[in-house]
């Protein structure tokens, strides 16, 4: 409940204090002062990313203390899929993905429209009428990894996240197993402090206060994202030419090394493969599977580029242009 005079909550901040940050830590609290009120003004989600292990998903069990049945537990990946799943989060607060998975959404309106939804939106339920409901359902995501979006490179998707990135879990630190449970009966103190990130908020007319740090996220979000599109300017790697062809997984094999070379994280084989199918007609490829690999046999491929630069044969580049190691000798 409400308790004006409720003590500071020492242990949330301390356990806050050691996660994130510390000016990352406004931010979180203007966010959960935000899930407080039936708003979308702030039009914003919130992504909190760590390797693992550094505790972040205590931050829903305190939360759903607060908040009680005004949470749900979802996957935003879901509701990028599923059109009935914005109807679950009719006139719920805060919707909680407490292990977001890593694959690239396919789209993005969905979520867009939960994060930016103001008044009414169409809802729809299995085997009824859609209809007109209200949605205020804020977005906040835990992960070990990045929300991409597959398709959609508009910086709105980009700009809608907050992201915050934990500290790196000290070697040495025990971890404390009624943590959750301490910090839960701090939940009247916590609740004054979101309230007090709240006000903060409003007074900055609904504008989160971010860290250079949240800044620079945002951009290698949007940088990583979009990191077939480099990749297919990029020099001695691969080269258009239109008589030319590469079995898909050549393809795929050339892109993880030019990831690998310029330390980025390389989609999924699948999703490069979805991605560079969707996106044939702005290189002029074509998809097909009469591409004959180096071992004479009709795989799928692309027609329109060739490979420059070769792909690995057991952890090591095969440096020399001409000599192509066939893929049965490769052992």
């Amino acid at each position: 409940g409400y308790n004006p005079d409720a003590p500071a909550p020492v242990i949330w901040l301390n356990f806050l204090d050691g996660l994130l940050y510390a000016e990352d830590i406004p931010t979180l609290q203007e966010f959960i002062g935000y899930c407080l009120i039936p708003s979308n003004k702030g039009q914003r989600m919130m992504v909190i990313k760590g390797n693992g292990g550094e505790g972040k998903s205590q931050i829903g069990a305190v939360l759903s203390t607060i908040f009680g049945t005004n949470m749900k537990d979802g996957s935003i990946g879901k509701i990028s899929e599923n059109r009935f799943a914005r109807a679950d989060l009719e006139h719920i607060l805060l919707c909680v993905d407490d292990d977001m998975r890593m694959e690239a959404l396919r789209q993005t309106n969905y979520v867009k429209s939960i994060v930016t939804a103001q008044g009414k939106m169409d809802l729809e339920r299995k085997g009824k009428q859609s209809y007109q409901g209200w949605m205020f359902a804020r977005l906040l995501a835990f992960s070990n990894g990045d929300l991409q979006a597959l398709y959609d490179r508009s910086d709105g998707f980009y700009r809608r996240q907050l992201v915050l990135t934990t500290k790196e879990k000290p070697m040495d630190r025990a971890d404390d197993p009624d943590l959750a449970e301490k910090m839960k009966a701090e939940a009247e103190g916590i609740f004054l402090w979101a309230f007090e990130g709240l006000q903060r908020l409003v007074a900055n007319n609904f504008k989160f206060t971010e860290s250079d740090r949240i800044r620079e996220n945002r951009e290698a979000v949007k940088r990583d994202n979009n990191n077939i599109f480099d990749f297919m300017e990029s020099e001695g790697y691969i080269r258009l030419k239109a008589d030319a062809s590469i079995s898909s997984k050549d393809f795929y094999e050339i892109y993880r090394m030019w990831c690998e070379e310029n330390s980025l994280a390389p989609l999924k084989a699948r999703s490069f493969s979805d991605a560079m199918i969707a996106n044939a007609g702005r290189f002029n490829l074509e998809h097909c599977n009469n591409i004959t690999n180096s071992a004479g046999r009709r795989v799928w491929g692309f027609m329109g580029v060739e490979a420059v630069a070769r792909p690995h044969i057991n952890g090591f580049y095969d440096v020399s242009p001409c000599t192509y190691v066939p893929e049965d000798w490769r052992d």
